[in-house]
């Protein structure tokens, strides 16, 4: 293993391990012992990486609070509060989402539908700009404090990063905003369609995010609300079971799929 001091291949393993199993190295060129967790996102844990992952599938996958999930797991023996679920929320959660993105890139239909809804920030209405494409997948989504000119823009500026293209056609509700923003940032022969809410898919999958984070009563800074909102729906899609809307999927399908995704989202935390 190298050194993640001087980056020497010149080390050797002592014989000891850390109170977490984990083996300690020492470097022959800087003097210095390390072990495996050393100069990763996990070094300074007092849990195991599993446990932390665990707990991070939890609050991210189900319907559980900080609180909720810390009693969780002191049912299984592992104590800690809330704030470090927090903490481990706050550290790892941009893992996930940038991973995740990044596996979605060039991937996306050309038949787009998108919409905003609304999430409390600290006691006020923020808005959340999404859009899925025709078979229902995510193509991206956006948290902005306002829900102007400005805001469509830059969502459909950060789409581009997603898309490779721009999409063949979009359908909104017919917002002021989106006609000029699509116009400017995915191309004028772009097509824009309105419709109504109820014939908008998306408006169908709002309710994903909008029931996930009714158990913590709203979230307390913008920053936190932006990151778990990206996040939540990176992951929420990577488990999606379906590759087209309305397409039945049996249980054991399912079951084999989520055990699938967890292992390679298991995989993507530990090489982080």
């Amino acid at each position: 293993m190298d050194c993640p001091h001087c980056h020497s291949t010149r080390t050797t393993p002592l014989k000891r391990i850390t109170n977490l199993g984990y083996a300690v190295f020492c470097c022959k060129n800087c003097r210095r012992t390390f072990n495996g967790r050393t100069g990763t996102p996990f070094n300074f844990l007092e849990f195991p990486t599993d446990i932390v992952f665990q707990v991070l599938l939890c609050r991210l996958r189900y319907k559980l609070s900080y609180r909720d999930v810390a009693e969780f797991f002191l049912v299984r023996g592992f104590e800690f509060t809330h704030e470090t679920v927090r903490d481990w929320e706050e550290r790892f959660a941009p893992i996930f989402a940038d991973e995740l993105r990044a596996k979605r890139k060039g991937k996306v239909g050309k038949v787009w539908h998108v919409d905003e809804t609304y999430i409390r920030v600290r006691g006020r209405w923020c808005y959340l700009y999404r859009a899925i494409d025709q078979d229902g997948n995510l193509v991206d989504v956006r948290l902005s404090e306002t829900r102007d000119m400005a805001a469509a823009i830059a969502f459909f500026r950060q789409t581009q990063d997603i898309a490779d293209v721009p999409p063949e056609q979009v359908f909104t509700d017919g917002l002021n905003s989106y006609p000029r923003a699509i116009k400017e940032e995915l191309g004028a022969e772009v097509k824009h369609e309105v419709i109504s809410c109820l014939g908008n898919p998306i408006e169908q999958s709002h309710r994903g995010i909008k029931q996930r984070y009714y158990p913590t009563l709203g979230f307390g800074t913008f920053e936190s609300a932006k990151r778990f909102c990206q996040v939540y729906d990176e992951v929420h899609q990577f488990f999606r079971p379906r590759q087209r809307m309305a397409e039945f999927v049996s249980l054991a399908d399912r079951r084999e799929h989520f055990l699938r995704q967890v292992d390679a989202l298991h995989e993507i935390f530990e090489a982080a």
